[in-house]
């Protein structure tokens, strides 16, 4: 089960004001489940996104790039679930743009207009002859207040659905801020299979949005790892109606961080819940590396560890086997890296220090930590003032079952 993660009740995730949401069940692959989003937006807003650096990038990715790219305004996002149509060429690219002009069609706007996702089993052509089939019953049931069902309807190997909302003053204006995300395996930067949807009523220039979509990501999405797997399809999209009656806000603008940190918080929300409903994880776990020369240098060593599967592993069987730990610091490929000045710590207890195991710790103080179902790991290297963190989940026997029957 997902750790401590549960589904959001449906009156928290608040509606943002110009954002719709529709969903229909169209039997992409498995029957009676949602499987269509359909997501509208009041004329004038602004959209920015972020997408896998996989060159093997899904055919709806690359429609993705190319319509935010272009001189018309998006006005819809269109989602399916059960097949990710990557790995499908130009047929898989004829076939998400088929599915763009129909909801265009419907929706009265252009095929480059509506920004198009997928996500499922990579490899097999898009059954977009289903996924429009089911567009006319997920634009009738069209409603700002449907963010849950949204969640629900973007879940693959998920088990509960995952969204949260802020509210927040500007400029003496309500804004409100509602997100959703999906992933559970094939999780980890860049981005972290995932996609992510934030919509926020704030009226904001698009510069500032787009520097906040990067801003956030990089502080969330881009700091999670389930199993190493960078996905063929993961998306994140930030949307902005500008119908709060805000001040207009630039980057220039005071409220400007106030907001960037806001969007940020959601999205960090939406990524540690990722890794909470990993797929069969029983452990939370926070990699936290201080005293580096650089954020980059950091995370080597934060990845090192959270990918390990044999730290990953002993988290799950709560083995203090401490010693993987300094073995992914030292293959880390830190330059120059004394590891005789560097600490280890699990939780608030001094596990490693001088280069070896530190005098006062004791093996069921590590134990007592790792049977807990959230854990920090923190690493100090000693060399500067740089830091970052990265949260991870541990590797059941469930992971393994998951992923063998995933396609059955």
């Amino acid at each position: 089960m997902p750790v401590n993660l549960t589904a959001p009740a449906a009156n928290t995730l608040l509606p943002v004001s110009g954002v719709k949401l529709g969903f229909a069940e169209a039997n992409i692959r498995k029957p009676n489940r949602k499987d269509v989003l359909v997501i509208t937006l009041a004329a004038g807003s602004h959209v920015a996104g972020v997408f896998t650096l996989n060159q093997f990038c899904a055919a709806p990715v690359l429609l993705c790039k190319t319509h935010l790219a272009s001189d018309k305004p998006i006005s819809a996002l269109l989602v399916n679930t059960g097949c990710a149509n990557a790995g499908t060429g130009e047929d898989g690219l004829r076939r998400a743009h088929l599915t763009c002009a129909a909801l265009g069609e419907l929706l009265n706007i252009e095929a480059s207009q509506v920004l198009p996702f997928s996500t499922g089993v990579i490899l097999e052509p898009l059954p977009e002859d289903k996924v429009i089939a089911g567009l006319p019953d997920a634009i009738v049931n069209l409603k700002e207040d449907n963010w849950l069902n949204a969640a629900e309807s973007i879940m693959t190997t998920d088990i509960v659905a995952k969204g949260t909302s802020r509210q927040l003053q500007l400029s003496g204006k309500t804004v409100t801020i509602t997100g959703i995300s999906k992933g559970s395996g094939m999780i980890h930067p860049n981005m972290a299979t995932m996609l992510g949807y934030i919509a926020t009523d704030a009226n904001i220039t698009k510069a500032a949005l787009e520097s906040i979509i990067h801003y956030a990501v990089n502080k969330s999405f881009n700091c999670i790892t389930v199993d190493g797997d960078t996905s063929t399809n993961d998306s994140l999209i930030l949307m902005a109606t500008k119908l709060a009656g805000n001040a207009e806000i630039s980057e220039a603008s005071t409220d400007f961080v106030i907001l960037r940190d806001a969007m940020t918080d959601v999205a960090i929300e939406l990524a540690q819940a990722i890794v909470r409903d990993g797929e069969g994880a029983t452990k939370f776990m926070t990699v936290r590396i201080e005293g580096g020369r650089d954020e980059a240098e950091c995370r080597k060593v934060a990845y090192a560890i959270a990918h390990s599967p044999l730290i990953k592993t002993a988290f799950f069987a709560s083995d203090p086997n401490l010693g993987r730990i300094l073995a992914a610091i030292g293959y880390a490929g830190v330059d120059q890296l004394d590891v005789n000045a560097l600490k280890l710590y699990l939780g608030d207890v001094l596990v490693a220090e001088n280069g070896g195991r530190a005098p006062a710790y004791l093996e069921e103080q590590g134990s007592a930590v790792m049977k807990e179902p959230e854990i920090l790991v923190r690493v100090d290297l000693a060399r500067g003032n740089a830091s970052c963190t990265v949260w991870t989940c541990d590797f059941s026997y469930d992971y393994v079952k998951i992923n063998a029957d995933y396609r059955s």
